[in-house]
């Protein structure tokens, strides 16, 4: 299949803005699209040998995108993964009577496979490391009982706590998975660790099971077993049972969650834990594309309490977050609320203030980096004090946006540009060839062209004067940069049709005629058109649908 459909054609070439039609074009308009555009490159209209050279090239070009956008089954593969879909293997096995809709499914399950088999041969590490702070000094300070002791004007800030944790997983088979984990805790000068290994094995595509062995200086040997299975397409339960062998003896302990999917976006879950601390505890999950609601009750020994939280997800490029809670039980009352934020391609930083009674006052900062995670809380005072709130919460934020605009933002620009010129170096002679390709394109347009404006002249109609393509700085605090433009005049005027040019919602370079001259940066098409004698002028954005002409587009005749 695929080699009937052409080896030359580039895996980003876009046949719908080649044939200029909209996605959800229909079978007449692919038609109509694909016949003037052939009447515009057919070699025989051209005697020169190497302009019918160009035009053997983009008439096939045009050819092979008619006859993979005509065909419902090719067309449902292009939409999905584009032109290396129609390569992609698996192809074979999918029967040609298929719908739309099947092959779409089919060759998800494909990818899905593929996918998977990639993540199998791959570990996968994940870390944490927290380090608890005490900056209780800054606000909880008794002067009076150190005045006599020197270097006491300066408040102490220690590190208490620190942890330190490591997994990686290990596929042995297609079922069969090992997992090492490992952690280190200190808290005061005291401290231990421990190493865990798990085997899980996927004994069905309903459930798993894992055995997992433990040992460390503080604990004694651990063996638990831990079993997941879906009971039914909407509920899974998962029980985890564990034997913890220590100088007091054995200590068991049984752990069962039952969830079920209660719509869509809601999740529910009943939680029965059996040993040392003993509980139940039940919650509903909602989670949606802009917010995140949690309610839970736990009864248990020795905790019980009532939480409700709400986090608002930002519909922004910095996946930018705010959450707030509401914990309540006998251990007292907890307020926490916070946002976290994108600060790179792998990065989220976040900060939370707990305030709390008898807790006092924290604030906990969180940054997660990639599959690591690094952890800061920072316990400011015992007390419920003001001033602590306040600077927990107004802290952050100012070395934030300082950090923001001082670090951030401009290693991110300098990483942009970077990976710009990598990305040029790279595309240099796609986009070379793709230039060539535009320029024997227009030269192949010239005499359809004049035939178009002397039409339009006749009926006072549509007329290109001048037409631009690329990157346009009109802000002054760029004006340094170089503006990279090319002048696309004549590809436009050849899709004039009735006095009305009509360009779809696709990137303008796959039109005949144009190319990209700016490789990963933002492009605008500006066009000066003439019509009814009178001047108008549009800029629109690379991927924007764009008529013409419009009333609105008119230059006053006084500017």
């Amino acid at each position: 299949m695929a080699a009937a459909l052409g080896e030359e054609a580039p895996d980003n070439e876009d046949y719908y803005s080649l044939l200029n039609v909209r996605r959800e074009a229909s079978q007449e308009e692919l038609k109509a699209a694909y016949r003037r555009l052939c009447m515009l490159y057919h070699p025989d209209k051209h005697r020169d040998p190497e302009l019918k050279t160009q035009a053997e090239q983009l008439f096939n070009l045009v050819h092979q995108a008619y006859e993979v956008l005509s065909d419902p089954q090719t067309r449902a593969i292009y939409d999905i993964y584009g032109r290396r879909g129609l390569d992609m293997e698996g192809w074979e096995v999918v029967e040609r009577r298929r719908t739309p809709a099947e092959i779409r499914e089919e060759f998800e399950r494909l990818q899905r496979e593929r996918e998977e088999r990639r993540l199998q041969q791959r570990t996968n590490p994940k870390g944490t490391i927290s380090v608890g702070i005490d900056a209780t000094d800054l606000f909880d300070r008794y002067d009076e009982e150190y005045e006599d002791v020197p270097g006491s004007s300066f408040p102490q800030i220690e590190i208490n706590r620190m942890h330190i944790s490591q997994s990686i997983e290990a596929p042995l088979t297609a079922t069969d998975t090992a997992i090492l984990s490992g952690s280190l805790s200190t808290q005061n000068g005291n401290g231990g660790g421990s190493i865990n290994l798990a085997l899980r094995r996927v004994t069905s595509p309903k459930g798993w099971g894992e055995l997992e062995f433990g040992a460390g200086d503080l604990q004694g040997p651990l063996f638990g077993l831990k079993i997941f299975r879906n009971l039914t397409p909407r509920c899974f339960i998962t029980t985890n049972c564990a034997l913890q062998f220590s100088s007091r003896g054995i200590r068991p302990g049984l752990t069962t969650v039952l969830a079920r999917n209660l719509d869509k976006n809601t999740m529910g879950y009943l939680q029965w834990r059996w040993g040392i601390q003993s509980a139940m505890n039940t919650s509903i999950v909602r989670d949606t594309k802009t917010s995140h609601f949690t309610v839970a009750l736990q009864l248990g020994i020795p905790h019980s309490f009532m939480m409700i939280s709400y986090q608002h997800k930002f519909q922004d490029e910095d996946q930018t977050r705010v959450k707030g809670s509401l914990k309540a039980g006998f251990f007292g009352t907890i307020v926490e609320y916070g946002a976290e934020r994108k600060i790179s391609r792998h990065s989220i930083l976040g900060a939370t203030v707990s305030v709390g009674v008898p807790q006092g006052v924290s604030l906990k900062i969180k940054l997660n980096r990639a599959s690591q995670t690094y952890f800061f809380p920072v316990h400011l005072t015992d007390q419920l004090l003001p001033s602590a709130v306040f600077y927990a919460t107004v802290g952050p934020l100012v070395i934030y946006f300082a950090m923001h605009r001082l670090i951030i933002k401009p290693y991110l620009r300098a990483q942009k540009e970077k990976e710009l010129e990598k990305q040029r170096e790279s595309t240099a002679s796609d986009v070379q060839q793709k230039k060539q390709e535009a320029e024997a394109a227009v030269r192949l347009m010239q005499e359809s062209v004049r035939r178009i404006i002397e039409a339009e002249e006749a009926k006072m109609g549509l007329i290109v004067v001048n037409a631009w393509y690329g990157k346009f700085v009109n802000d002054n605090s760029r004006k340094n940069e170089k503006v990279k433009v090319i002048d696309v005049t004549v590809p436009l005027q050849c899709l004039v049709k009735d006095s009305k040019l009509i360009l779809t919602e696709a990137s303008k370079a796959g039109l005949p005629g144009f190319y990209d001259p700016c490789v990963g940066e933002e492009k605008s098409l500006k066009v000066l058109y003439q019509f009814r004698g009178v001047l108008h002028q549009v800029m629109s954005a690379d991927s924007e649908a764009l008529r013409i002409p419009k009333q609105s587009h008119r230059i006053d005749a006084d500017g």
